[in-house]
């Protein structure tokens, strides 16, 4: 007889839709029916839907939108209003920035002003849906734990295409709009500024980044583990520790002699997570305000290893072994 094993066979069980509480809930803005996916049931809950937008939904929406579409015409453009061409080359377009010539001034619109209005759209799509998700978390009762990290997430994004750009004094330090585009940015950014690796907050920002999918990996995997003793209901397993928390536990200590509980590992997850996007942004706000090059500063302050480097052969190195001519 094969074992049973959840993570091939979530198990589904559908009733009626389940349309949440209605205490202090502004039930104007939701909609009124669900419905069920058993695709969707496969990775959580099956049911979808009510939906709640409300003004700053709506406001983020269309503003989005608004910015998805700017940045849309800009590659369509580009492609000569060729479909051909604009799927072919979609990856590779890129609605850049203004030149620095501009500074902050606002350019001509196809030479870096389309990029400066959809900016605008899209900084109000994005901060209008934190003020969301703020405006439902205090309906609901619950804790901003939601909102603080998405907002360490918006840093790295406001420190990228607004706050550090404002500091070099040119919106050309801010990053295009486009797939590739974005990629080689990124390269010529670690290359423009002595290369990125020698950024101690880049390095601590990998940390995070690495550390919060080796720790969401070791949770995931350990509740899939133990949820055949119930261990999927967490809190209950917080409150009243039954036989899943502690097989749980007692796996983590003999692994590696420490183990958080069930509810300090969901404490690590998000401290990592929030860290990583933050210890990003200031190692992204400090380059080129405040250090040039980082290899030279990681050599100064004993950071990265003294330099082997050996500089190209020239011509003239090889004159004094060239034949005299007679």
């Amino acid at each position: 007889m094969a074992e049973y094993q959840n993570i091939f066979s979530q198990v589904q069980v559908q009733g009626p839709a389940e349309m949440g509480m209605v205490e202090n809930a502004d039930l104007r803005e939701r909609t009124n029916g669900a419905r069920f996916s058993a695709l969707l049931g496969w990775f959580g809950n099956a049911q979808l839907g009510p939906f709640y937008l409300g003004p700053y939904g709506v406001l983020s929406l269309a503003s989005g939108v608004t910015w998805f579409v700017m940045v849309g015409i800009s590659f369509w453009v580009q492609a000569g209003f060729s479909p051909g061409v604009f799927f072919r080359d979609l990856f590779y377009m890129a609605l850049e920035p203004p030149a620095p010539s501009y500074g902050l001034g606002f350019a001509p619109l196809w030479e870096g002003g389309l990029w400066l209005i959809a900016s605008f759209f899209l900084l109000v799509s994005v901060i209008s849906w934190w003020m969301r998700s703020w405006v439902l978390a205090n309906q609901l009762g619950m804790g901003k734990h939601v909102c603080y990290a998405f907002a360490s997430a918006i840093w790295l994004f406001l420190v990228l295409g607004l706050i550090r750009p404002i500091l070099m004094g040119s919106w050309s330090e801010a990053v295009p709009y486009g797939v590739f585009p974005h990629l080689d940015w990124t390269n010529l950014f670690s290359l423009s500024y002595g290369n990125l690796f020698y950024n101690p907050f880049h390095a601590l920002s990998i940390v995070f980044l690495y550390g919060s999918t080796l720790l969401f990996a070791m949770h995931g995997a350990t509740i899939l583990a133990v949820s055949r003793f119930g261990g999927d209901r967490e809190l209950e397993q917080i409150y009243d520790r039954g036989t899943a928390s502690e097989r749980a536990g007692l796996f983590w200590r003999w692994t590696m002699g420490f183990n958080a509980t069930m509810e300090g590992i969901h404490r690590w997850a998000w401290w990592f997570a929030v860290l990583c996007t933050l210890t990003g942004g200031i190692g992204i706000l400090l380059t080129g305000t405040v250090v040039d090059d980082w290899f030279t500063w990681a050599q100064q302050h004993g950071y990265g290893a003294a330099s082997n480097y050996i500089p190209a052969a020239t011509p003239e190195d090889f004159l004094p072994y060239l034949p005299l001519e007679e």
